[in-house]
């Protein structure tokens, strides 16, 4: 009971989202939002074309995005318990870089 009364007073925070991440473009680079807003959106879709061409993707400070391969498997279906068949898939990666980590501690 004590942890679940402590976890009652830490205030809940509110995920950072692509528009916040436009705003803080638009504070340092200044412009209007719109700018900011297809910055921001150009940077994702790099990163999205570049894992769909098979490509790793390295910002320095930040960190490595790749697409990894999953093979094909079985799985069960929870309901009825019957197994299926699980196609192969690729899936995005993120391996965070040492500054990253180091900032986050």
């Amino acid at each position: 009971m004590g942890s679940e009364a402590q976890e009652d007073l830490t205030p809940k925070r509110i995920p950072m989202n692509k528009a916040d991440i436009a705003g803080k473009v638009q504070e340092v680079l200044g412009g209007t939002k719109a700018d900011a807003e297809r910055a921001v959106e150009c940077v994702i879709d790099s990163i999205t074309a570049g894992l769909k061409s098979g490509d790793e993707v390295s910002i320095a400070g930040l960190g490595i995005f790749s697409a990894k391969a999953r093979p094909a498997r079985t799985g069960r279906n929870p309901r009825t318990g019957e197994t299926i068949r699980i196609a192969a898939t690729r899936t995005p990666k993120f391996r965070p870089a040492k500054a990253l980590k180091d900032s986050v501690k």
